[in-house]
């Protein structure tokens, strides 16, 4: 019976399917890839990896818990150095986009913009990419704020699960800076502990 013709095809069926279900599994269950999961009865953790480069799309996706040549913070962490006036705080979320397709006669407003007190708002200086312009803009709010405080630290944050604020503190790390610090939780991550928020305008 062991090398009846039925006992042979039930082994290719499954050996079929095994293939099957590997080739539909996601790429990181194949390989090992980040990000990589770890399970518990209660929790689900999903590690990120640090890019070797800036992210340049997706910017709404969870993020490293590291950041090479800066602090992390936590929310504990910020508040003090926002508490001691001892840091300087910069948001970088992109302001609003007025529609290329608004109708004439239509009043534009930016969408109101809450950030930790006595921040600064550069915006749009944490996408992957920077024009020259931007680059420029940059550079020179960072400059300046630096040489009016020198040793101050350079926090960056936007939104919890924001890779611009990570872009734009690995930015400020690559220009040189030295002490530079990212704030992940951002802005929402600051108002859920409790803490107040101000609404600013960006930057000119």
């Amino acid at each position: 019976m062991v090398g009846s013709p039925m006992v042979h095809l039930a082994w290719m069926g499954m050996a079929g399917l095994a293939l099957v279900l590997f080739a539909l599994a996601p790429a990181g269950a194949q390989t090992g890839a980040a990000p990589v999961e770890s399970s518990s009865a209660s929790t689900t953790v999903t590690t990120v990896a640090e890019p070797d480069g800036y992210r340049m799309e997706n910017y709404r996706a969870p993020t490293p818990a590291t950041l090479k040549g800066a602090r992390v913070l936590d929310t504990a962490a910020a508040e003090q150095l926002w508490r001691e006036k001892s840091a300087i705080f910069l948001d970088v979320l992109p302001r609003d986009v007025k529609p290329a397709n608004l109708a004439p006669g239509t009043v534009w407003r930016d969408k109101p913009r809450e950030d930790i007190p006595g921040s600064l708002w550069l915006a749009n200086t944490g996408y992957g990419g920077l024009s020259a312009e931007m680059d420029g803009y940059f550079r020179r709010h960072l400059d300046a704020l630096v040489a009016e405080r020198p040793g101050a630290p350079l926090v960056f944050y936007c939104l919890t699960d924001c890779w611009m604020s990570w872009n734009a503190a690995r930015r400020a790390v690559a220009y040189g800076y030295r002490n530079v610090a990212w704030y992940p939780a951002g802005s929402d991550g600051w108002a859920k502990a409790g803490l107040p928020l101000e609404r600013v305008a960006p930057a000119e």
